[in-house]
């Protein structure tokens, strides 16, 4: 008979942070801070090849443009100098279409179905954010209900 042991590992990981509102900071700012508040950067975090990756897919967006695989090497490795190893943009890749902000298509990646970052975050929030916190009340009535 074999039994189940229960694991502390979540279904899902969401960090999320809030900073004072923008007051006119540059463009490279707004991005780094939306990514630190969305859980893809850390704060102090000096690595921020997924700030350019999103900035490139944001950009490419606001235009409609596909991206494919080849175009987005050559992006980061001339923005970066030479500095960003292809594993690392594959992994930045993996996250931005992990917390749902980039898809494959067959025509190459995208920012999902053209949105904006305002319609990014709001589904962010309805199929990440708001389950996740449905998810934490269950615990919390379980809790209440115990004797």
């Amino acid at each position: 008979m074999s039994r189940r042991v229960f694991k502390d590992t979540p279904v899902l990981d969401v960090s999320i942070r809030k900073f004072e509102k923008p007051a006119n900071p540059s463009f490279n700012m707004l991005m780094r801070r939306f990514c630190i508040s969305v859980g893809l950067l850390q704060p102090g975090d000096s690595r921020d090849s997924i700030v350019d990756l999103l900035t490139l897919f944001f950009k490419a967006g606001k235009v409609k443009r596909y991206l494919t695989v080849e175009e987005i090497y050559k992006y980061m490795l001339e923005l970066k100098k030479g500095g960003c190893a292809q594993s690392n943009i594959r992994r930045n890749l993996l996250r931005l279409k992990d917390i749902g902000f980039v898809e494959k298509t067959g025509n190459g990646y995208r920012i999902r179905e053209w949105l904006s970052l305002s319609e990014l975050i709001d589904e962010f929030a309805r199929f990440k954010i708001q389950p996740t916190l449905e998810r934490i009340k269950e615990y919390a009535k379980a809790l209440d209900n115990l004797k």
